[in-house]
């Protein structure tokens, strides 16, 4: 198969899409939105894995945390509730038991409301009551100042430090070290500001603050509450040896018998992103089954436009083949005109897409602030894909006509009106 002659059948497909542009635009419609389905849900889904990655990246790849509550929701809602609570001396004859871990600490957490002049925040805040060694983990790394140490815990200081959107709300000018504020009414000097953790999926990481756990006691009180245990392995390889002496020791502190069921939960971001790519291939699947359904109706459309191609040039086929034209020329022809027409639909459908693409990701933010980690540009991997379709589209809607013109009779071809 010559250039030449592909080359001038892609001619001939243009100058029919050109004569006939309303034929073909409806023709096309089936991939355009079939194309455009495609590209929106492989935007979307990108951001997201994006922003995962990062949210898991803040959370610690060679942390985990041991509670009372399941962080995936893998486990019954009231079989949860029934657990009982991890009591502060269970947290802590843990702390002292565990061996290959880094740092184990306990902390627990509360809602609360900190204020700073007449600056006030209430919502979506968390006061946390934990030790010194929290400050060496990732979840306690500081950006500003330092963590509280050993003497100021053990004296229970009233010494707070803040995280990175409590620091930018209360603090524009970024000065917030040496100040005093008010947390649940009670006044704490700031210390430190915790490094960015928050994304756009979890920003209510960022909204957090800490303080020594005997100030928490004297504010909130520990009594009935269940603690959390803060667990630093030291490095992904060590994740396995330091879960398996987690769940041992945990279960011998809470007295669980041998074949019982743990009733508490060891959470890692690895269980995050189990469940998350279980949605993905939900969300992938609906997907592709409504693609599905717009190719088929485009592969139709067009076959549809391509036997009506067939009937109007049937004398000109005849005089092809009568001139000594191979059935392969003919098929050629037919198969590039169809492949064409998709190729042009994908085009369309990526004109489009790239102007919705740039205008949600550029004024949604300003009105829905959880959609800022929408991309205002689409990857380069979705053009390929948008165009690898499209051809694979116009050769299965363009293979039966194409079939049926080079079976055409010569002699009946030229007879035709």
């Amino acid at each position: 198969m010559k250039f030449a002659e592909i080359f001038e059948a892609v001619i001939i497909a243009l100058n029919s899409i050109r004569a006939n542009k309303m034929r073909s635009l409806l023709a096309s419609l089936g991939v355009v939105i079939g194309i455009s389905v495609v590209i929106i849900m492989g935007w979307v889904l990108t951001a997201l894995d994006d922003v995962l990655a990062e949210t898991f990246s803040m959370m610690g790849a060679d942390a985990m945390t041991v509670s009372k509550w399941d962080w995936s929701g893998g486990k019954k809602w009231e079989e949860v509730m029934a657990r009982k609570a991890i009591t502060y001396q269970q947290a802590e004859k843990f702390c002292e038991k565990i061996k290959s871990a880094e740092v184990a600490t306990p902390y627990i957490s509360n809602g609360g409301t900190i204020k700073y002049k007449t600056n006030k925040i209430e919502s979506m805040v968390s006061v946390s009551g934990t030790k010194s060694e929290y400050g060496l983990t990732s979840s306690g790394e500081v950006s500003q100042g330092r963590y509280f140490n050993k003497s100021e815990e053990h004296v229970s200081s009233n010494v707070v430090v803040i995280g990175h959107g409590i620091n930018e709300l209360l603090f524009p000018e970024n000065d917030a070290l040496g100040k005093t504020i008010k947390v649940n009414g009670y006044k704490f000097v700031v210390i430190g500001v915790i490094k960015k953790q928050g994304t756009a999926m979890m920003d209510f990481m960022d909204n957090q603050v800490f303080i020594p756990l005997g100030a928490y006691s004297g504010m909130f009180g520990i009594s009935g509450r269940s603690f959390s245990i803060i667990v630093k392995a030291g490095s992904k390889e060590k994740m396995d040896e330091v879960r398996l002496e987690t769940e041992g020791i945990m279960r011998s502190v809470r007295n669980i018998k041998p074949g019982a069921e743990s009733d508490f939960s060891i959470n890692e971001s690895k269980t995050f992103e189990e469940t998350f790519a279980k949605i993905q291939t939900y969300v992938w699947g609906v997907g592709i089954g409504m693609t599905s359904l717009s190719f088929l109706v485009g592969i139709i459309g067009i076959m549809n436009i391509m036997f009506v191609a067939v009937a109007e040039r049937t004398k000109e086929i005849g005089i092809r083949k009568a001139l000594g034209a191979p059935r392969r020329s003919i098929m050629v022809q037919f198969i590039v005109e169809a492949t064409t027409l998709c190729v042009a639909g994908s085009i369309l459908s990526l004109i489009f897409c790239s102007g919705l693409v740039f205008a949600v990701a550029t004024i949604a933010p300003k009105y829905i602030p959880e959609l800022s980690f929408l991309s205002p540009v689409m990857p380069l991997k979705l053009f390929i894909v948008a165009t690898f379709v499209s051809v694979c589209v116009g050769l299965l809607a363009g293979l039966i006509p194409a079939y049926r013109a080079a079976k055409l009779d010569v002699v009946d071809s030229l007879r035709s009106d």
